[in-house]
């Protein structure tokens, strides 16, 4: 690997290992936190390390895009569903540290970047500048570049599947038929995105035809199947939520009717 990468991989495993520091140390102190969180945060940790660091099975543009898939939309899932910020929040100290955590996740900047069309936009926004543009065969010229465009992919896939699932204690919580409607737009874009690449590599490229062909296919299918999990990680959210207005409900009634009784 080369230095960059190196840097990257071993900050992956850094915060990975920050995370089950907190679970275990709130597991210590009589807290609850479930032990799947911390499994999808590690599952989630592996897809960067592996997208960044390990060859990708087929050709070139086959293999960049099992990568990209990996880093821009399951690690992004794994990581969100882990909930790292709820569980910092859990873990640190009453005092500054947590005054600044809690201020910066529900400031307005962090409320515009997690409001869901801008968080499309710059996910699926940021596919098509790469792909349609110049700047994905400048990313084989670059270094750096390579590196700022594999912490695009992977910024900007957290912000859109933190914008979708809204699993944290954001400022502001989108309606669920605007989330739903963000979701399905993003994934006609995606998918349009992959079917002009079936038809035509990115600029300056020169990948074979087999090898394009199932780059598109597996950007397709393997962006299908992201989008499918998300609409089932949106739908548990709306049932849940459902359940417990039901709850209350129900609570206030009994109360009413009990107060009526006296």
């Amino acid at each position: 690997m080369l230095l960059a990468e190196t840097l990257l991989v071993a900050s992956a495993l850094a915060v990975c290992l920050l995370y089950l520091t907190a679970a275990a140390r709130l597991r210590r102190r009589g807290d609850s936190w479930p032990w799947l969180r911390d499994a999808a945060f590690a599952a989630g940790t592996a897809a960067v390390v592996a997208a960044v660091a390990l060859p990708m099975p087929g050709g070139e543009f086959t293999g960049h895009m099992a990568g990209h898939l990996l880093l821009g939309m399951y690690a992004p899932l794994l990581l969100v569903l882990a909930r790292p910020v709820t569980l910092a929040l859990r873990a640190l100290p009453p005092g500054r540290a947590r005054r600044t955590l809690l201020a910066a996740v529900r400031s307005r900047p962090a409320a515009a970047l997690v409001w869901p069309p801008v968080a499309a936009l710059l996910d699926v926004g940021g596919l098509w500048l790469l792909y349609r543009t110049p700047l994905f065969e400048r990313t084989h010229e670059s270094m750096p570049l390579h590196m700022l465009v594999h912490l695009h992919v992977l910024a900007a896939g957290l912000l859109f599947t933190l914008a979708i699932c809204q699993v944290e204690p954001l400022r502001h919580r989108s309606s669920l038929p605007l989330r739903a409607g963000t979701l399905v737009a993003a994934g006609a874009a995606h998918a349009v995105l992959a079917r002009s690449l079936y038809a035509a590599p990115p600029p300056g490229t020169d990948f074979g035809p087999a090898d394009l062909h199932r780059g598109a296919e597996l950007m397709y299918y393997g962006g299908d199947a992201a989008e499918i999990a998300l609409a089932l990680v949106l739908a548990l959210g709306w049932y849940a939520a459902e359940g417990r207005a039901l709850r209350r409900e129900r609570r206030r009634t009994r109360s009413t009717g009990a107060d009526f009784v006296l």
